[in-house]
């Protein structure tokens, strides 16, 4: 019988793991796999931004062009990430404590950005707000101007950006419960001490880890900006589009020094994104 039992147990266990040989080959084919679509292209990326040296990779990076566009990749970063921080904390508490129509609706919503291209998105924004869109007459009546400028790639950055936040916080708050905040109401403190101290610090590692995503995909979004920047140079382009046009124009050490930037944001973000995940785990 104990022979048997061990029979089986040994059978289990090697159901579990496997042959030594798929194991290795799951390995093999795991790490081609990342060598191949990750750390060739990163290797690549800084191989041609220094190809010419490193004089010619800070050169390109002191260009005013390359500042414009380094300022107005932050500013949309520093708008967009703080209006999402509120929104996300706020709507995430909202789903997560209360029942009342349109809920469903609003998780909706949140989810939209994921679901639409954001060069849809961006087209949406031209027709609301261009030229000729619904809107453009009185707009340009009032001599406000969105698309084709910094308004209009804030928008296009708060959009694709604004899932963020609220998709971190919400199962943080969902598997958090509310009894503690109800014991803090019931025993007469006000809603707002309440969210401060005892709500917003058990999610505070989800918000962190939101506002780290909501930060990088700001600084890192293309497609929407594209669209509603119109490319004027040294204007309206952030640092992927003033990339693009640098590798156009066959300045190939000024494109990939312009991407070593985001891609350092890249490797940052992942960085500090593990180190959150770190101490969210520990004891």
């Amino acid at each position: 019988m104990q022979s048997t039992s061990l029979l089986l147990l040994r059978q289990r266990e090697h159901a579990r793991t496997g042959s030594p040989l798929v194991r290795w080959a799951l390995i093999g084919t795991a790490l081609l796999f990342l060598g191949v679509f990750l750390v060739v292209p990163l290797v690549a990326v800084f191989h041609h931004a220094f190809q010419k040296g490193a004089g010619a990779y800070l050169a390109a990076l002191q260009e005013p062009e390359a500042w414009s566009a380094i300022r107005l990749t932050v500013l949309a970063a520093l708008i967009a990430v703080p209006l999402n921080l509120v929104f996300g904390v706020a709507s995430a508490w909202l789903i997560a404590r209360f029942q009342f129509p349109g809920r469903d609706l609003l998780i909706t919503l949140i989810d939209l950005p994921f679901s639409v291209s954001p060069v849809i998105a961006g087209l949406i924004f031209v027709l609301l707000f261009g030229r000729q869109g619904w809107l453009g007459p009185w707009l340009a009546e009032h001599g406000i101007s969105i698309i084709f400028a910094v308004p209009g790639i804030v928008l296009a950055t708060l959009f694709v950006t604004f899932p963020f936040v609220a998709r971190e916080v919400l199962p943080v708050m969902q598997a958090q419960g509310s009894d503690e905040e109800e014991a803090a109401l019931t025993l007469g403190a006000s809603g707002w001490r309440t969210f401060f101290t005892i709500t917003l610090p058990k999610v505070k590692w989800g918000v962190l880890y939101g506002v780290i995503l909501c930060n990088a995909r700001a600084m890192g979004e293309f497609g929407a900006v594209s669209v509603v920047s119109g490319h004027v140079r040294g204007v309206t382009t952030t640092l992927p589009l003033h990339a693009e046009i640098l590798y156009n124009e066959y300045d190939f050490v000024g494109a990939f020094a312009v991407a070593s930037l985001l891609t350092l944001l890249g490797l940052v973000t992942l960085a500090v994104k593990k180190y959150i995940e770190w101490r969210a785990h520990a004891p």
